[in-house]
Formats: C-alpha cells, structure tokens, sequence
C-alpha cells in the first residue's frame, strides 16, 4: 500500500485495508499489509487500521516554481536505493496506490522488481502521480468516470471512491440511542437539538481562508443557523485565540449556537447527522462522505488544487443536483447566507438534493478494490 499526502489518500487506503482484512479472513488467507510512504500525521492511524509501517522519503512534484522543488527533487533519488533494499526484503505479490507525494517512486521500484500495480484515482482531473503511473499500471480504478480522458490504460474501472467503514460504525452507534438521531447529534455537540445545523468542513487539513469567512461573518451566520465548524489540527490553536478575542463580550446563549473544533474523526458521522446542510471543500474524499450521508452541500472548491481538479470534482457532482458551487472569489457573506436561507427554506430541495446526493454513493467500491487485490494471493 502506497500513496499520502492528505485524508482524502490515506482514508480510502485504510478503507480498503479493512475490506482486504475482512474478505482475506472470510477465505482464510494470512496477509502481510505494508505501507511504504512518509511518517506523517496520519501514521497511527494507518498502523491502527493493520498495515506495518515503513517509513520513506516522500516527494512532492510542485507545478510551480519553489525552492522546495529542488529539494524534493534530492529526496526522490534517495528515496530509491532506500526503497530497493526494504521492497526486495519484502517483495510483495501486489502493490495499491492512491497517488500523491511518495507514491511514484514505489511504483517505480515495484515495476522494477516486476511486481503487479494496481491505482485509485479519486478526483476527476488525476494527479502527477497517478497520470504517469497509469502507463505502469495493471489495473485503474476512478471515483470520477470523467477522469478517464486523462489517462492512457485500457484496463479501466469507475466504482467511485472508498469512504471509511469508521463513519457508518459511529452512524450505527448513534441509531442506538433514544430518540431522534439528527437531534442527538446536534445534543452530543452542545448545540440546540431542534435548531437548523449548517457544518463547515476545510478538508481533512482544515483552510484558512474559510476559517477567516466565518470569523469575520459569525454574528451574521448565527443570526440564521447553528454552525458546526472544523478548523483544522494546523489552524486550531491560533483560531481559538482570535475566536475568544472576538466573542469575549458575547453572551452564554449565543456561543452556544456555534461549536468548532479541530478535526471531527471520531465523530464525523455525528457531525453529517447534525448538519442539515455542509459548505465543504471539494476534495473528493469529502465529497463521497457527503453523498454517503446524503447531504445537501455548497461546495467551495480550492482555488489551487493541483490541475483545478477540486474545481472539477465540484462542477461535475453539482450537475446531479446533490449541491451549489461557490467559487472564493465569490466567497462573500450576503451571497453565502442568500444560498443557505433558499436551500433551508424548501424542504423539496433539500430532499431533492439529498437524494441526489445518495444516488451518486457507491457504496462497494472498497470491497471491490480488495476483492481484486486478493486474486493476485
């Protein structure tokens, strides 16, 4: 197993991870699950989920010019004497990659050492990674059928994007208390169980740029709506700072109609149930949680997401109907709030687009990945 950078590789990873677990059990087969790739913040928990880790340099190939481009260009070329020796004491019968930072110069060795390739791409424009490891590549599997036209392999297969078996635990946890679910989750984070909920994700790595929109609009967003807000593991800290300044003259009662918080992991599921509306990135890992829980969403794609592949992924899942696009530049508070007030008000709409939303989840596509990988042992 191979591919990092964010949560939108490592997540579908460790989703297949736990699929290949659950199907090798069921067929009675020891498997040897392995990561190569950089010590991160995601390293615990890719352990966790039963792949040993295997630490290496990690390269990022930048369409711009930067200093750290040179640098990363040394770590790739060291990387592959490192990767020779510890793939050669291992020698897989198959290597996964999700694309992104270290995950070439695997394939690479894995090529090498004649050693089956199977990728994931999951955003509808590929990444570098991905783009020159499909002309290595056995096999391709896409979340987006449009990212086909950009890659050179006939064996091609479109089964969506794999979503964390994590989430759908939580969500079955929260079906076992009493009650209402959507107003247990809005109770598990202080919020008014009966309250409209809007929850503002920045992607796995948080954004500042959108932590910054709702600072300096929060009386005016709560003034309508609860709100649910994650912020980043980076961002946190200096955003509680300037959120204490800013509300140090607010009462009890209307801190209560805001919550944030780093990073909603464990309680992410809760945070989807609550919502009855997202504005989110459009990072697809994101994007297949949303359809998987069936939420209505306005999309704020990153502006310089590698190839505008964010851009992409939300124009394409906007077209089902499941949710609106507003570009940064557009990122205004009047326009933002216009947008929540006409989707909130119609109960047509949001089940219109919550149905949207569902029909576009592909609910197998980590089993189907895993059961490929396994007809290799």
């Amino acid at each position: 197993m191979t591919g990092g950078g964010t949560g939108g590789h490592i997540y579908p990873l460790i989703a297949v991870t736990n699929e290949l677990k659950k199907q090798a059990e069921a067929l009675g087969i020891v498997l040897d699950l392995r990561y190569f790739g950089a010590e991160r913040e995601y390293a615990q928990q890719i352990v966790d989920s039963g792949m040993e880790f295997i630490p290496i340099f990690s390269s990022k190939f930048r369409r711009y010019w930067s200093l750290f481009n040179l640098i990363d260009i040394l770590k790739f070329f060291i990387s592959i004497p490192q990767i020779l020796w510890k793939m050669f004491w291992f020698m897989p019968e198959v290597i996964f990659s999700k694309g992104g930072p270290g995950a070439l110069a695997v394939i690479l060795i894995g090529r090498f050492y004649r050693v089956p390739v199977v990728i994931h791409e999951s955003d509808s424009v590929p990444g570098f990674t991905n783009k020159f490891s499909s002309k290595l590549a056995d096999k391709i599997f896409l979340a987006f059928a449009s990212a086909q036209d950009y890659l050179k392999n006939k064996n091609i297969e479109v089964i969506g994007n794999p979503v964390r078996e994590s989430l759908f635990q939580q969500a079955e946890s929260l079906k076992l208390l009493d009650g209402n679910e959507q107003a247990q989750a809005r109770k598990g984070f202080g919020l008014n169980p009966n309250e409209q909920t809007v929850l503002i994700l920045g992607g796995s790595q948080g954004s500042e740029r959108m932590n910054n929109f709702v600072l300096e609009n929060l009386e005016l967003l709560i003034s309508e709506f609860q709100i649910l807000h994650q912020v980043g593991v980076r961002n946190y800290e200096e955003y509680q700072k300037e959120f204490e300044f800013k509300t140090k003259d607010w009462s009890e009662a209307e801190k209560n109609l805001y919550h944030f918080q780093a990073f909603f992991d464990k309680d992410m599921a809760d945070a989807l149930i609550a919502a009855d509306l997202v504005i989110s990135r459009a990072g697809s890992g994101l994007i297949f949680e949303l359809s998987a829980f069936g939420k209505p969403a306005i999309l704020v794609p990153l502006e310089e997401s590698a190839n505008g592949h964010q851009k992409k992924n939300a124009y394409t899942y906007s077209q089902i109907g499941a949710a609106t696009v507003i570009e940064e530049k557009n990122l205004l508070a009047n326009l933002v709030l216009e947008e929540l007030k006409k989707i909130t008000a119609s109960p047509d709409l949001l089940q219109k687009m919550s149905q949207a939303a569902q029909s576009f989840y592909r609910p197998n596509s980590a089993l189907i990945i895993a059961r490929y990988l396994l007809t290799y042992v």
